[in-house]
């Protein structure tokens, strides 16, 4: 996994450590506590969770493609979230993005524009509030954008799903969060979603595009500098609205799942390990008009699953992994009109991932507390397991390496692994039978391909037997 892989970053360092968690998970479902609602702008398409305001809790981002405004609603540390602030962008704004664009490491925005053909890049000031946009031109009716290091200079670059061009427009970072002119890639008809990843295993980052109207999703391998392959296109559902990139079935590739607007079903298309695809396996989310969809690991048990919001039947659908890259039957959680975006974060702190989700219709973003795990401080340390125990990482922020040191009460088979914010593992510490006792081990902030990977928040998680602790950790460079 190329380091850049892992964009969906917050930069922060944490000030309260994780606790060992018991699972509650049920055999059915993910217990979700009911929506709550907060107010945005006008006709919201997009959220996006992350820290602005580098206090360790994941903020939001939302566009609001009538009122031509992103509205930022600021975590309270706990789930709920202060009233928004508005920053003007350019016409239209369909999709956000949250990335440290000019290397300062605070997240900026960058916002895709469908009326006025433009992408608005606004730099955070360090606290969660924004400078005035600047402009760069894309393609026609750009829908989606995507930051990742496609050059391989570490500066995050563009890529832009120009909707009504069939395009895909790429816009190189000069290293300061201002870009070069667009170089525009060909795509299947009307591309309404793109994803940055690596897909083949060379470790530069390729394309992967939702066709709405061809009814497929475009692949364009990078060449190693930014520039890309011919389009390749792989059969999906009917209108593919959106496109995400995980590893679904623990092979270590990433696989494809994708949104199919007119099927009321999700697209699972598996790597072959070589950037190709096998064909579509599509599963019914239970709702109507999935326009957006997201994997994460959502039960805690370390695969990723399903979240799609339904635009036409006003709910979210979890869709539970079995581990192999198949997913369980659908359950349904409601939340506002018409919900255009969902994305999976920890919101409240307790290391399991939440919905937030844009309801372009209710002009709201609903929020979905996850209750998977219940923390030491609701239940009591006197419930937990004594025999076992994770301590916090050292030094916490890190730089270079950190210290996880553990105990073992008995023998056994032990894993270890580090995880992104997404639930996506990125090192596999300790795979082996251990015997019982105190260990330790470092952990150098590289990948399972030796790669460094990007400053941000990441989880690390024991488990041996039916024992599991999970906490976090934060790499700044």
């Amino acid at each position: 996994m190329h380091k850049n892989i892992l964009i969906i970053f917050f930069l922060v360092f944490l000030a309260v450590p994780c606790f060992a968690q018991t699972e509650k998970v049920s055999s059915d479902s993910i217990p979700f506590a009911p929506a709550v609602n907060y107010d945005v702008g006008d006709y919201p398409t997009s959220v996006f969770c992350a820290d602005l305001d580098g206090d360790s809790a994941l903020d939001l981002a939302v566009a609001n493609k009538y009122s031509h405004t992103i509205s930022v609603l600021i975590n309270n540390g706990d789930g709920t979230f202060e009233a928004k602030v508005d920053y003007a962008t350019g016409s239209g704004p369909q999709s956000v993005f949250c990335a440290d664009l000019d290397g300062d490491s605070d997240l900026d925005l960058a916002v895709a524009n469908a009326y006025t053909d433009s992408v608005s890049i606004l730099k955070n000031n360090g606290d969660g509030t924004f400078e005035t946009k600047v402009d760069y031109k894309t393609g026609s009716g750009p829908f989606s954008v995507f930051c990742a290091d496609l050059d391989g200079d570490t500066a995050l670059d563009l890529a832009v799903a120009d909707y009504s061009q069939t395009v895909v427009s790429i816009l190189i970072n000069n290293g300061d969060a201002t870009f070069q002119p667009k170089e525009d890639y060909v795509v299947a008809g009307q591309p309404s979603s793109v994803f940055c990843a690596d897909l083949d295993g060379d470790t530069a980052l390729d394309l992967a595009v939702a066709a709405t109207y061809s009814d497929s999703v475009s692949i364009l391998k990078n060449n190693g500098n930014g520039t890309f392959q011919s389009t390749v296109n792989y059969g999906a559902g009917g209108a593919p609205w959106s496109v995400f990139c995980a590893d679904l079935d623990g092979d270590n590739d990433l696989d494809l799942a994708v949104a199919n607007y007119n099927g009321s079903a999700v697209s699972i298309l598996k790597n072959s390990g070589d950037g190709t695809f096998q064909s579509a396996v599509n599963y019914a989310v239970g709702g109507n008009s999935p326009r957006s969809a997201f994997c994460a690991d959502l039960d805690g048990d370390g695969d990723l699953d399903l979240a799609v919001a339904n635009w036409g039947s006003n709910n979210v659908s979890i869709l539970k992994n079995n581990g192999d890259g198949t997913f369980e039957t659908k359950v349904g959680y409601g939340v506002g009109d018409a919900p255009y975006s969902v994305f999976c974060a920890d919101l409240d702190g307790d290391t399991d991932l939440d919905l937030a989700v844009a309801n372009c219709v209710s002009d709201n973003v609903s929020i979905l507390l996850n209750q998977t795990f219940t923390d030491v401080k609701d239940e009591g340390i006197d419930q937990l397991p004594h025999l076992y125990s994770l301590s916090q990482n050292y030094p916490n922020p890190f730089n270079q390496s950190t210290k996880i040191e553990f105990t073992l009460a008995k023998s056994g088979f032990v894993s270890l692994n580090i995880y992104d914010i997404l639930g996506r593992k990125v090192r596999t510490l300790v795979s082996e039978y251990l015997s019982f006792g105190y260990k330790s081990v470092l952990w150098d902030g590289k990948d399972d391909s030796g790669k460094d990977v990007a400053s941000g928040i990441y989880f690390y998680k024991l488990r041996i037997g039916d024992f599991s602790e999970t906490k976090k950790l934060v790499l700044l460079k």
